[in-house]
């Protein structure tokens, strides 16, 4: 009997590097490291993303000293806390519940002193579930504009752009509500580039952006806006918290979790079962089809010619694609990008490849990602099923889901943004 186990399928060890991705996120590892002193007067710990219940988890239990506070979650990703409320709130469509909690936040923090510390938790979905509109807007008026960013295919940047210069709370308006007291945000990043002011729309932090470049990211993206919100960004009365603000004096920012981290980690795991690993890019954007394509060619250049890289290896990318949604399907990035990609490599022999979003939705599914092999494409015509006709249809889900080739996660309760990787085999 062999005293060594065999290696690992290459599906099951593409999984397996894209769980280790995950678990380097986990706010409970994140957490700890970052905590900051006791203050002399009250600790408020205020939070928004996918990540943030977990993040809330992790402070009350590692902090010993009197605290409060307040975050809001996706649905489906609370955990319980003691001392935190925690509210659940709808992601990536706000809802009233994301509302009503933004509000109570501005409450929490609008009378505090210079003695007081507010520790600010956010993560990737923050934006959405924190709609507080700005005066003169509503709900109903905000839900209609981030139904339209998601559709049109901007950037996460973008989008975030628009929703700072018309929200009450973003850009900097809760750390300038915070004022007098400290502010020290920790951050999991899940966007191109860990730009602070992008992680769910800088809620503290100083935005350089502008009314008019909100402006102008509606008009190249041919977005309808209804009359109070175009009134809103014309005017000017939508501009946020600008650097330079005294009433940010105060206030810090710390990144603990990036999808950098979660690459490296991902590499470790590939590195130990023998495969080399090669980080192509922590913010890899654009058309989630069209990054299919050219990742597909770069897949085959390694399989057929060995170059840049020698197989057996697995490339490895992070970052946010976009989805322009043409076609009736259920959309989702990674799914989209991995369906494109297996259409480029024609069932390559020595090909599979993961994708999924680390927070374990892509797109408005309960459903991570998917996965790919030699194989996918005959099975999906032995269905009687047309990839390109449903890649047409941005029916990615539908694909994955009629092989059984979905990864389903559950919530993960972090997000490092999308998580790529392309196993190619020794010949």
């Amino acid at each position: 009997m062999s005293d060594f186990a065999a290696p690992p399928t290459p599906r099951v060890l593409l999984r397996q590097i894209f769980d280790a991705a995950i678990a380097s996120a986990q706010p409970s590892l994140c957490i700890p490291p970052h905590l900051p002193d006791p203050p002399r007067g009250r600790l408020v710990v205020i939070g928004a993303g996918k990540a943030s219940a977990a993040m809330a988890r992790a402070v009350e239990e590692n902090w010993s000293g009197p605290l409060s506070g307040l975050v809001v979650t996706r649905y489906g990703y609370a955990v319980p806390c003691d001392r935190i409320d925690i509210v659940e709130a709808a992601h990536p469509v706000p809802d009233a519940a994301g509302m009503h909690a933004a509000q109570r936040m501005l409450e929490r923090v609008g009378a505090l002193h210079e003695d007081d510390l507010v520790l600010c938790l956010f993560s990737g979905g923050g934006s959405a579930l924190l709609p507080l509109p700005a005066p003169g807007l509503n709900l109903d008026l905000k839900q209609i504009v981030n139904r339209a960013l998601l559709a049109c295919g901007a950037t996460i940047s973008e989008m975030n752009c628009v929703r700072r210069h018309l929200s009450a709370i973003k850009g900097g308006r809760l750390a300038a509500a915070c004022h007098p007291a400290r502010v020290l945000t920790l951050l999991i990043s899940d966007v191109p580039g860990d730009r602070p002011v992008d992680i769910a729309s800088g809620p503290t932090v100083a935005d350089p952006t502008t009314c008019a470049d909100a402006l102008a990211i509606v008009r190249r993206y041919g977005i309808e806006l209804p009359g109070p919100v175009r009134e809103v960004l014309e005017s000017g009365r939508g501009e946020s918290v600008k650097p330079g603000d005294s009433r940010l004096a105060r206030s810090t920012v710390r990144m603990i979790a990036t999808p950098q981290m979660a690459l490296e980690a991902a590499a470790r795991v590939a590195r130990a079962a023998g495969v080399a690993p090669y980080i192509l890019g922590d913010a890899i954007e654009g058309e989630a089809r069209d990054v299919g394509k050219v990742f597909a060619g770069m897949a085959l250049q390694v399989a057929e010619r060995n170059e840049p890289f020698a197989a057996p290896c697995v490339l490895l990318s992070g970052g946010e694609t976009t989805v322009t949604v043409r076609g009736s399907g259920r959309g989702g990035r990674n799914v989209e990008y991995l369906l494109s990609l297996a259409i480029a490599l024609e069932g390559h022999s020595r090909i599979y490849a993961l994708a999924g979003d680390t927070d374990g939705v892509d797109g408005q599914e309960e459903i991570a990602g998917g996965c790919i092999g030699p194989d996918s494409l005959a099975r999906a015509w032995s269905l009687g099923l047309r990839p390109k006709d449903m890649l047409d249809n941005n029916d990615g889900h539908g694909f994955f889901t009629a092989l059984g080739d979905s990864v389903i996660t559950g919530p993960t309760l972090t997000n490092v943004n999308d998580f790529r990787a392309i196993l190619i085999e020794h010949a």
